[in-house]
């Protein structure tokens, strides 16, 4: 039976992911800090696909909680067959406004906590002959107006990295570039303000976004834009001169 852990999986796209992939007949390791809202989660997905949901707590800015979550990705009793590093936050302020303890949160959540838990889950599907890693980043990676689009850009060419180092052993890396999504992410003080300022077509739903990353990785494809619009405005993003993509506004998306 595959398994397939799903970081970030208490909302938005972590939860679709988890109803996607059990609706496919994959169990589920749902991981987000959260106990009260991944168990919900998971009962609810158990009862209505018949798939097992395996719910583990932990915060991946936290060592401990990584490791944790590390430990589950690598056992060998119990194998991973597709990782999904979703987890993910916004600051929604610039770097010279944010603490570094901000940033560090951050930095933890975005870059390594998916470099930590694809480490530890690659060895054991190339032994396998196979297994998938997905990474969500975001058509931020396109633009250079804060860290958060630096990281997700840093997912981006990891993802790439991975792909090509895995040529041939039956493994895959994806890396899937939503743009702005309906979902928890953008209620926090600091981005709710988005929800306003796009308007409703620009907006892409979590069913569309999963559906496509998932699709992108049955196909083996190393990166994949969710909609044609969002395909076509990162193709222009990439052709700008730097200094039109930089600004001190900050996460877009």
């Amino acid at each position: 039976m595959a398994t397939a852990l799903v970081t970030g999986a208490s909302a938005g796209l972590g939860e679709e992911f988890a109803w996607q992939l059990a609706t496919a007949g994959h169990d589920v390791v749902l991981v987000a800090r959260s106990r009260d809202r991944l168990s919900e989660i998971a009962d609810v997905v158990a009862s209505a696909t018949g798939q097992g949901a395996e719910v583990l707590v932990a915060d991946l800015a936290d060592p401990e909680g990584l490791e944790r979550v590390a430990t589950r990705v690598a056992d060998p009793a119990s194998p991973v067959s597709l990782l999904v590093n979703n987890a993910g936050f916004g600051l929604g302020k610039g770097f010279l406004d944010s603490t570094w303890e901000e940033e560090k949160r951050l930095l933890d959540v975005l870059v390594t906590a998916p470099m930590r838990l694809s480490h530890a889950a690659l060895p054991g599907m190339v032994a396998r002959g196979h297994g998938a890693v997905l990474n969500v980043a975001s058509i931020a990676a396109h633009l250079g107006n804060s860290t958060y689009a630096a990281h997700k850009r840093w997912v981006v060419e990891f993802t790439q990295a991975m792909s090509g180092q895995l040529a041939g052993t039956g493994v895959t890396a994806t890396a899937v570039l939503p743009g702005l999504v309906a979902t928890d992410f953008h209620s926090s003080d600091e981005l709710v303000h988005m929800r306003d300022e796009f308007p409703e077509a620009l907006w892409l739903t979590p069913e569309q976004v999963v559906t496509s990353a998932l699709a992108a990785v049955r196909r083996g494809q190393t990166v994949v834009t969710p909609s044609a619009l969002y395909g076509l405005a990162g193709a222009g993003l990439r052709l700008l001169p730097a200094r039109l993509t930089r600004g001190r506004r900050s996460q877009r998306a």
